[in-house]
C-alpha cells in the first residue's frame, strides 16, 4: 500500500468540463449540497446492504446518519457520513461521476450557451465535482469499512488541474468532505440558508441530516461539548408515505435528486401494491432525453430497495429497454435481501414487477396522449418517439397499447411536427379503403417528394410518412391495426388505384405497352426483376417498385450502412405511360437508343428512390447526351 503524497492530473476532457459546469450552474449553485448529501446516501445504502452479511463492517455504530457543519472564520462546510466509505483505488476510480466514457460525447453536445447546457449537465450527471462551483478548495477524508484505521486516504484539489492522493489515518469508517468557499459565498455560512436547501432538495432522504447547532449561553439545553446535533429532513423514503401527504414539489424534488435533473418531471407514477405481491413504486417520465438515450453502453433501470434496504442502481430486468428513460424506485417485501442481476434475470417476483410497473407506464402515456391538450404528448414523443417504438418489436404483449400511442407524420398535414396517430388515420379512411398506406424513406423530405405518393394525392388518400431508422422494423412488426393491414405504397400491387378507364383498353393499346414492356425488360434485364405499366403516377415518368413482402430497397440500405449488406433484390421498373418521355422511349427502335433512354429512366427512378447510383459519373453522362440530342 502506497503510503506517500501523490500528485495526479486531471484528464483534459474532466478539466474542461469542470471549467464548463462551473460556469453553466452558477445560477443554481446551490445543488452542491443536494449532490453532497446524495452522494452520502448512497454511501450509507450500500452500507446497510453490505452489512447484512457482514455485520462487521458497521464497525459497532448502530446510527447511520448525514454530520453538516460551517465554520464562518475559516470560511469551511463539511459534510460527514458513515457510509461505506472508499479505499484509495476507489477514490480514483469512483470519486466524480463525470469522468466517464460519456465525457467526450457529452461536451460535443454542448453550445456554449449556458442555459442550454445547464440542462445537459443536470442529465450527465454532476455528482460529487459540483462542490467547485461554491469552493477554490475540497478536502476529501475516508475509509472504507472493515479497513484499518491508517488506511485512511486524504483527497484534496482546487479543481483546475491537478489533485492530491495521501494516506491518513481515520478512525472512523466513511466519508468527511470540506469545502474552502470562494469569496462571495458566504451566503452558504448561514444555517438557515443552509436548512433551506436540505428541506427543500433532500427532505425525503432516508437517513437523518445533522446539522452542528451551537447553543446558547442561556439555553437550558446542556450537553458535555456545548453543542447538539439537530436533525433537519424527515428522513423518511417518500415512497413509503402516503400520497395524500405528498405534494408535486415533493415528488419535484425527489426526482430531481434522483436524476439530476433541473426540470420537474413530465408525470408521477406512485403504487402501492398489497396482497399475494407486495411492493411500492415510484416511477417518473421525464420532459427532455438525456444526451445518451441511445448510448449502448448507457446503463439504465431502476433503483432496487428490499423492504426498505437499497440493493441496486440501474436494476435493468425492472424495466424494459425501450422505456429505458422511466426513472424511479422500486421497493419489494418478496425478494431476498442478497439478491444479485442473476437473480433478476429469472425471477417470477422481478416478471410480475416489471409486467405491472410496464402497465402503469403505458396506462399513464395513453392518458396523457388522450388528453385535450396535445402539447404534453406531443412534446413527449418529440423526446422519446423512437425509443418507444422499439417496443413494437420488443414487446410483443403490449403491442396493441404500444401500436395506439405511436405517431406518425401524414401527407393529411405534411408539416412534419404535425402528427398523427392510426386512429386518427383510420377514422378519416374512406368505407372502399382496405388498408392503411405508408412510405417509408430516409428522411421527412425524401418521403414527402417521393413520385410514389402521386395518384394518392390525386385520389385524395392518406398516406403515412415514416422516416425514422427503425421503422423498417417497426412495420415489420405492426401489420394491422384495428383490422386494417398497413401497406408500402412502394411495394406489390395496390389494385384499388386502378382507373376504370385502365380495365378498358383496346387491344392495341394493351399490346403497344406490351411491346414497351418487353423491350425495356431486354434492355435491363441484369438490373430489373421485371417491367410494368404503372397506376401509382401521374407527373413522373417512372418508379422502381419492390416484390410485395420482399426486402425493400429503404430496408437494403440500412443493412448494408449497419454493416450486414443483404442480396439487393432486383427491383420492378413501372413506367407512366401517358407521361412523354415514355411515348418518347416507345417510339424509339435502335436498340442502343432504347437501352440509353430505359437506363435513364431506371436511374432517374433510383435516385428518386433515395438509392445509390453504381456509376454517378454515367449517369450524368448520359443525361448530357440525352439533352443534347434533344436540342
Amino acid at each position: 500500500m502506497s503510503t506517500k503524497k501523490e500528485t495526479h492530473v486531471f484528464q483534459t476532457e474532466v478539466k474542461q468540463l469542470l471549467k464548463l459546469m462551473i460556469h453553466a450552474l452558477y445560477s443554481n449553485k446551490e445543488i452542491f449540497l443536494r449532490e453532497l448529501i446524495s452522494n452520502a446516501s448512497d454511501a450509507m445504502d450500500k452500507l446497510r446492504f453490505e452489512s447484512v452479511s457482514n455485520d462487521a463492517l458497521s464497525e459497532g455504530e448502530s446510527e447511520l446518519a448525514i454530520q453538516l457543519e460551517f465554520d464562518e472564520q475559516a470560511k469551511t462546510i463539511t459534510l460527514r457520513d458513515n457510509g461505506i466509505g472508499m479505499t484509495r483505488d476507489e477514490v480514483i476510480e469512483n470519486i466524480g461521476t463525470i469522468a466517464n466514457s460519456g465525457t467526450k460525447k457529452f461536451l460535443e453536445k454542448l453550445s456554449g450557451d449556458q442555459a442550454k447546457d445547464s440542462h445537459l449537465i443536470g442529465q450527465f450527471g454532476v455528482g460529487f465535482y459540483s462542490a467547485f462551483i461554491v469552493a477554490d478548495k475540497v478536502t476529501l477524508h475516508t475509509r472504507k469499512a472493515g479497513a484499518q484505521v491508517e488506511e485512511g486516504v486524504q483527497w484534496e484539489s482546487n479543481g483546475e488541474g491537478e489533485f492530491t492522493l495521501e494516506n491518513l489515518a481515520k478512525p472512523t469508517k466513511g466519508t468527511e468532505i470540506t469545502l474552502h468557499l470562494k469569496e462571495g459565498m458566504d451566503e452558504f455560512l448561514n444555517e438557515y440558508r443552509l436548512k433551506n436547501i436540505i428541506t427543500t432538495y433532500s427532505d425525503h432522504i432516508n437517513f437523518p441530516i445533522k446539522m452542528l447547532k451551537l447553543l446558547k449561553e442561556d439555553s437550558e439545553q446542556e450537553t458535555e461539548s456545548g453543542v447538539e446535533w439537530e436533525q433537519i429532513n424527515k428522513a423518511t423514503a417518500i415512497w413509503t408515505q402516503p400520497k395524500s401527504e405528498l405534494s408535486d414539489e415533493d415528488y419535484a424534488s425527489f426526482y430531481q435528486t434522483l436524476s439530476h435533473d433541473f426540470d420537474k418531471p413530465l408525470a408521477v407514477m406512485h403504487n402501492k401494491v398489497e396482497g399475494t405481491l407486495e411492493y411500492t413504486s415510484l416511477l417518473f417520465l421525464p420532459k427532455k432525453a438525456p444526451f445518451d438515450l441511445y448510448d449502448r453502453d448507457r446503463r439504465y433501470g431502476l433503483k432496487l430497495y428490499v423492504k426498505r434496504v437499497f440493493i441496486m442502481d440501474d436494476a435493468e430486468h425492472l424495466m424494459p429497454a425501450y422505456l429505458r428513460f422511466v426513472r424511479g424506485v422500486i421497493d419489494s417485501n418478496d425478494l431476498p435481501l442478497n439478491v444479485s442481476r442473476e437473480i433478476l434475470q429469472s425471477n417470477q417476483v422481478v416478471d410480475k414487477i416489471r409486467s405491472g410497473s410496464v402497465k402503469r407506464v403505458l396506462d399513464q402515456l395513453a392518458k396523457l396522449a388522450k388528453d385535450e391538450d396535445p402539447t404534453e404528448y406531443s412534446e413527449f414523443w418529440d423526446a422519446f418517439g423512437q425509443v418507444l417504438k422499439e417496443g413494437m418489436v420488443e414487446d410483443h404483449a403490449n403491442r396493441e397499447k404500444l401500436a395506439k400511442l405511436l405517431r406518425f407524420s401524414s401527407t393529411y398535414d405534411s408539416d412534419k411536427a404535425q402528427r398523427v396517430s392510426l386512429e386518427d388515420y383510420v377514422t378519416r379512411m374512406p368505407e372502399t379503403q382496405e388498408a392503411i398506406y405508408y412510405i417509408v424513406a430516409d428522411n421527412h423530405s425524401a418521403a414527402l417528394g417521393s413520385p410514389h405518393l402521386e395518384v394518392f394525392r390525386k385520389k385524395g388518400i392518406e398516406v403515412l410518412l415514416l422516416s425514422d431508422r427503425i421503422d423498417e422494423w417497426l412495420v415489420a412488426h405492426l401489420t394491422d391495426f384495428n383490422g386494417k393491414p398497413l401497406k408500402s405504397i412502394t411495394q406489390g400491387d395496390i389494385k384499388e388505384l386502378v382507373e376504370e378507364g385502365e380495365q378498358s383498353l383496346s387491344e392495341d393499346e394493351i399490346k403497344a405497352r406490351s411491346d414497351l414492356t418487353d423491350k425495356v425488360k431486354k434492355a435491363l434485364a441484369e438490373l430489373v426483376s421485371d417491367v410494368k405499366m404503372t397506376v401509382r403516377l401521374t407527373d413522373s415518368p417512372a418508379c422502381v417498385v419492390s416484390e410485395e413482402g420482399g426486402i425493400s430497397s429503404h430496408m437494403a440500405r440500412l443493412m448494408e450502412q449497419m454493416g450486414q449488406a443483404l442480396p439487393k433484390p432486383k427491383p420492378i421498373l413501372e413506367l407512366n405511360p401517358n407521361h412523354v418521355l415514355v411515348k418518347r422511349l416507345e417510339a424509339i427502335e435502335d436498340s442502343e437508343q432504347v437501352k440509353e433512354w430505359a437506363m435513364f429512366l431506371f436511374e432517374q427512378a433510383q435516385l428518386a428512390e433515395g438509392d445509390h447510383l453504381a456509376s454517378p459519373s454515367e449517369f450524368i453522362k448520359r443525361v448530357n447526351s440525352l439533352l443534347s440530342a434533344g436540342a
